[in-house]
């Protein structure tokens, strides 16, 4: 019982400094930080797979092409587990520390749990860009 309340303190606090929805939203759907961006991921919902947008640096008017980014996008469960590390769309690789240039990306997940090859069970899911080390941080919903 006592884990059970944990992680519903655990659930309450992250979801306190998630952003919330509002008028004044980008119309995109996407979190900024200077030299980033994290789109929503779509579906959402979805069942079995995903794909997640994501900028670099500032694109399209990349000032500085010759530039290389750290990226590393990864899915976590409400407890802080690592679940998955997506794919980066086209060459297909796991997107964990991975040298990029200035522009926009799209990460795919298959919904399947990591080195188990299991789908995830439905919930609601974390993932987590970190560009240089800085990161961003959305929500996504997996329903069976």
């Amino acid at each position: 019982m006592k884990r059970v309340w944990t992680a519903l303190g655990l659930v309450l606090a992250l979801t306190t400094f998630m952003p919330r929805a509002s008028g004044a939203q980008q119309q995109d759907n996407r979190d900024r930080k200077p030299g980033m961006s994290l789109g929503q991921n779509y579906p959402n919902p979805f069942n079995p797979q995903t794909w997640i947008p994501f900028g670099v640096g500032d694109p399209p008017a990349c000032t500085d092409n010759g530039k290389q980014y750290r990226v590393s996008l990864k899915i976590y469960n409400l407890l802080s587990q690592l679940v998955a590390i997506p794919l980066l769309q086209g060459p297909g690789i796991p997107l964990d520390n991975v040298t990029v240039s200035c522009g926009e990306y799209i990460a795919y997940w298959d919904g399947k749990v990591r080195d188990t090859g299991r789908e995830a069970a439905s919930g609601v899911y974390y993932y987590k860009l970190e560009v240089n080390g800085v990161p961003l941080l959305k929500r996504m919903i997996v329903v069976k």
